[in-house]
């Protein structure tokens, strides 16, 4: 198979260049040498490896030359294989990277004006600026929008912001949080920089998670945070502009979902050959070969998914009901593809040693996170029958 992408039967990878092949490559080299030996203690003992980002940022996984368009960006393609590879590599992994050069990078140089850009743009790649997004809240997920309680209060040449922000990760790793507040005078959302350590700010982890271990999802409080207008993100000043943004990453959940998938496939497959019973490799078994088989099915139609919506995106053909569906159904399949897994595997299967178990229990982050799997579906019910069947 297509060392690039172990499930792409049907070739979606030929649409890289040698450059961004070479590139690939050399992620996983680095993701193998570096990070697989620890994987499962780190998994186990709900380390962050930060440390990780100084070597990941020395790849230029994001701002090589080699890779980049008139626009300054790399392909939106090969962003969706680079997702790809640190899902199925490990999505705590790929959200500590991710998180930045994907979120963070994403709001300040959609969001800010061109003086911001140029101030805070070229420290991301690097991680010299680190940052995360912090939006949803204890008592707001899916109705962040309407329901938000962060309030953000003009103060001269600045802004005071006190509520409660929860699930933001990366946190206690960013040095900036992008925090969404409504804003007190005229009840539209704004954005502002604020430095983790100002003065008002508390940051604690979330603790006892089953899924994503290694990521330090933050609980904060904001008391009387004192912002200059400086650090507000201009080119923001409602919901829909936050929304806009986000929109330009909702295909990246399908990468991660095919990302997943091929690496609990890689695993069920490898201790399938390993393990014998009844004298043979339980990978000659008939009802383990069917699962087998599910599995890629679901992995590859996914990949499949995810390179459809790319290029919707970048022909700017995407739209709501596209990033709906399909967030909708590949986390459907990578839940099946996870629970596959883990029956080949059978005991095996819910010991993080296997590799089984973390795709297992990240499943399950996939399946809530960009949209639970209802909202996403009443978006989609509402563009089959043009009827909206939300509350309010």
């Amino acid at each position: 198979m297509n060392a690039a992408a172990p499930v792409d039967l049907f070739g979606f990878a030929e649409r890289l260049t040698p450059g961004e092949h070479d590139k690939l490559r050399q992620l996983r080299e680095l993701l193998d040498a570096r990070a697989r030996p620890h994987l499962a203690q780190w998994w186990e003992d709900a380390h962050s490896p930060a440390h990780l980002r100084a070597e990941l940022a020395a790849l230029r996984l994001e701002d090589d030359p080699a890779l980049l368009g008139e626009d300054g960006l790399p392909r939106a393609v090969y962003v969706g294989f680079r997702h790809f590879e640190l899902a199925r590599f490990d999505m705590s992994i790929g959200t500590l990277y991710g998180g930045q050069v994907g979120m963070f990078r994403t709001l300040v140089r959609s969001g800010g004006s061109a003086e911001q850009i140029a101030r805070w743009d070229p420290r991301i790649p690097s991680f010299e600026l680190t940052g995360c997004f912090a939006l949803t809240e204890p008592g707001h997920g899916s109705d962040v929008a309407g329901g938000m309680e962060t309030i953000a209060t003009r103060d001269g040449e600045g802004w005071r912001i006190s509520g409660h922000k929860r699930w933001i990760g990366n946190a206690a790793l960013s040095e900036v949080m992008v925090v969404v507040a409504r804003d007190a005078a005229d009840g539209r959302a704004k954005a502002f920089l604020v430095p983790r350590e100002a003065p008002g700010v508390t940051v604690s982890d979330i603790t006892g998670k089953l899924a994503l271990r290694m990521v330090r999802n933050g609980d904060i409080r904001l008391q009387d945070v004192w912002v200059p207008e400086t650090d507000r993100l201009a080119r923001i000043d409602s919901f829909a502009d936050i929304a806009a943004i986000l929109a330009q990453l909702r295909y990246v959940v399908a990468w991660n979902a095919a990302g997943l998938q091929a690496g609990a496939y890689e695993a069920a497959l490898g201790y399938a050959m390993r393990r014998t019973q009844f004298g043979r490799p339980i990978a000659g078994f008939q009802l383990v070969q069917e699962k087998l088989a599910r599995m890629l099915g679901n992995a590859t139609a996914t990949l499949a998914m995810a390179v459809r919506m790319t290029e919707l995106r970048d022909a700017g053909r995407a739209e709501e009901v596209h990033a709906a569906l399909t967030k909708g159904w590949v986390a459907d399949r990578a839940r099946e593809t996870v629970a596959l897994a883990r029956e080949i595997c059978g005991a095996e299967g819910i010991r993080v040693d296997t590799d089984v178990a973390r795709f297992f229990a990240d499943a399950e982050a996939l399946y809530t996170f960009e949209g639970t799997h209802e909202m996403n579906a009443l978006i989609v019910g509402r563009a089959i029958t043009g009827l909206s069947a939300f509350t309010r």
